[in-house]
């Protein structure tokens, strides 16, 4: 990996955009927080088969309106050509330059794929559509995507994708540094010199935790599992036992040359800024 000093690295933050009015008066008071750590971008989540697609434009529309660069995710799955031309041309007419392409899920009782099954083929589209128009990341998966049939597959899925057009990669977090750092190597191995930004989840509740782990497939050592457990509802021990944890990844992330961190924050300031004062960042 190539090795940055900590200042020209690349950090952002990730939300979900808000369902209620209370929600997004909470998020502009989240996102004007850690906007003054100056991210890279912040980027938008993207609901199954665009159940959130409003959403997601209102969201990502008023964050560039303060004065902040903002990256929407787009999943393909389920979705029709025009209906993705549409949504690009709508990005561009309001000055986005940076999208986050997904597969996505399928949504709910829906059958039929739509016109794309992966995400190699929204990138594809979207170079096609609109040039050198957007920086696209794409989703990295250092444990493997959980419906991949194995783990060189997986890199071949990941490698596709960045011949696609994508410009630089966020991954499923993971508390395992290694499985990064392999990764990385793997894809070097196969001529693919993007970054590749570590993905860090802020550990503060256990069980919502090990749901988001079980059905992506981002392993929570058995050594952490043991200790979470043992807290139980002390919600205090989790956060400070996770804010150590989680700080000593970051650290080694950004030590072996990690080229930034992208943080997953739940649409929540503290438990980031907490990880970012101990990273002296």
């Amino acid at each position: 990996m190539k090795t940055q000093t900590r200042h020209d690295k690349s950090y952002s933050f990730e939300f979900f955009p808000p369902k209620t009015a209370e929600g997004a008066a909470r998020l502009r008071l989240v996102r004007d927080q850690l906007g003054a750590l100056k991210p890279r971008y912040f980027s938008v989540t993207f609901g199954a088969g665009g159940s959130t697609q409003q959403g997601t434009t209102d969201t990502v529309v008023e964050i560039q309106q303060a004065g902040f660069e903002a990256a929407p995710h787009l999943s393909c799955i389920g979705s029709m050509r025009e209906k993705i031309r549409t949504i690009l041309q709508n990005y561009k007419e309001h000055g986005i330059r940076r999208i986050v392409a997904l597969r996505g899920d399928m949504p709910s009782g829906t059958r039929a794929p739509g016109e794309f099954m992966y995400a190699n083929e929204l990138v594809a589209f979207i170079r096609e559509e609109t040039g050198d128009h957007f920086h696209i990341e794409v989703a990295a998966y250092p444990e493997f995507h959980p419906q991949a049939a194995n783990a060189q597959a997986d890199l071949l899925n990941f490698k596709r994708k960045v011949e696609a057009g994508a410009n630089s990669a966020i991954t499923q977090y993971f508390y395992n540094a290694d499985a990064y750092f392999h990764f990385v190597d793997d894809c070097e191995k196969l001529g693919l010199e993007l970054p590749i930004v570590p993905g860090i989840m802020p550990i503060t509740n256990y069980t919502q935790l090990a749901r988001f782990s079980d059905a992506c497939g981002a392993e929570i050592p058995r050594w952490m599992r043991k200790r979470l457990e043992s807290y139980g509802d002390d919600r205090e021990a989790i956060t400070a036992f996770g804010e150590d944890v989680v700080t000593s990844l970051c650290e080694q992330l950004l030590e072996a040359g990690a080229p930034g961190l992208h943080f997953y924050t739940m649409n929540r300031a503290e438990p980031v800024l907490s990880i970012w004062k101990n990273l002296n960042l």
